[in-house]
């Protein structure tokens, strides 16, 4: 890619964003002594955001068009892997090994070769496990009576947390963490929401140093992160069994948290989900339609 088109695209992008081109650099394009400096949380965060729209894009575009992709493409990307060697950072992370393995892919087309990507196509699913996903969409419930008498081991609740990590998430900064927090050991710490607490609180929380790595995303990109990431937890708490309350903080559970868990403030505590072996099976909220949900649609194009 020549000076000149890096420069238009440079300009594109700020014009999208509402900053001028210098500022769009600065935030964006670090040196390596830079990338150095940063904490790891937030250059773990820029290696994935960067390995993203540097890299995965662009050669994802060259391998489904045949298009050339430039020389220069994997500079950004290269330079961090770098700086990641130097900080000493493991070569198992999920970080590395995905830029790693789109760097391989960035590379054959540069050499003009194809690249394969049917390896990482979808099981899809048959007839029959359409149903079962229909069922885990509709017959999940809201929760909120339990069976204190069945444990929940921490193997299950693990499972339930990793769907949330599988969430879509925006730039792929990967901000979500946790807390679990298990009401009989500590007792008292959710009084005062507006339903029977569940066994286990699953606290969703942001760390906002994820969110350093892109200074322009959207307010409302990081509340939607953080919803499809809850979505997971209580789709994936109903398939696996459990019963699901997903839930809000008033102002004083919140500090009351983060009092006494000394939280600090770079994670934003967001929302839980209290889970558990349900106790009652709840009559369905019936829903609208689509009919009446559909306000707009656009009409077929008959010239196709």
């Amino acid at each position: 890619m020549s000076e000149k088109s890096k420069d238009s695209v440079t300009e594109d992008l700020a014009r999208l964003f509402g900053v001028t081109p210098e500022e769009l650099t600065r935030l964006f394009v670090l040196s390596e002594e830079q990338l150095m400096e940063l904490n790891e949380v937030e250059f773990r965060a820029r290696m994935r955001e960067r390995c993203h729209h540097t890299l995965e894009i662009p050669t994802y575009e060259s391998a489904y068009f045949g298009t050339p992709l430039p020389a220069d493409q994997t500079e950004t990307v290269e330079k961090m892997l770098r700086v990641w060697d130097r900080r000493g950072l493991s070569h198992d992370l999920v970080e590395y090994r995905f830029a790693t393995t789109i760097l391989g892919y960035a590379k054959k087309r540069i050499a003009g070769e194809p690249v394969d990507l049917s390896i990482h196509e979808p099981k899809w699913l048959t007839p029959g496990e359409q149903e079962v996903f229909e069922r885990v969409i509709y017959e999940r419930r809201t929760v909120r009576q339990w069976d204190l008498k069945r444990y929940v081991d921490d193997e299950l609740i693990d499972k339930v947390l990793n769907a949330g990590l599988w969430g879509p998430h925006g730039c792929n900064l990967q901000s979500i963490r946790y807390m679990v927090i298990r009401e009989d050991a500590e007792p008292g710490l959710f009084d005062g929401s507006d339903v029977p607490g569940g066994p286990i609180h699953v606290v969703i929380m942001q760390d906002k140093r994820c969110y350093d790595a892109n200074k322009l995303m959207p307010p409302f990109n990081i509340l939607l992160d953080c919803g499809a990431a809850t979505q997971n937890i209580v789709l994936a708490a109903h398939a696996y069994g459990l019963g699901g309350c997903w839930l809000t903080f008033s102002d004083m559970m919140r500090e009351r948290l983060i009092k006494h868990y000394s939280i600090p403030e770079h994670y934003d505590v967001v929302t839980y989900v209290d889970i558990g072996w349900p106790d009652q099976s709840p009559c369905p909220v019936w829903r609208c339609g689509v009919e009446e949900a559909v306000v707009y649609r656009s009409l077929p194009n008959k010239k196709k």
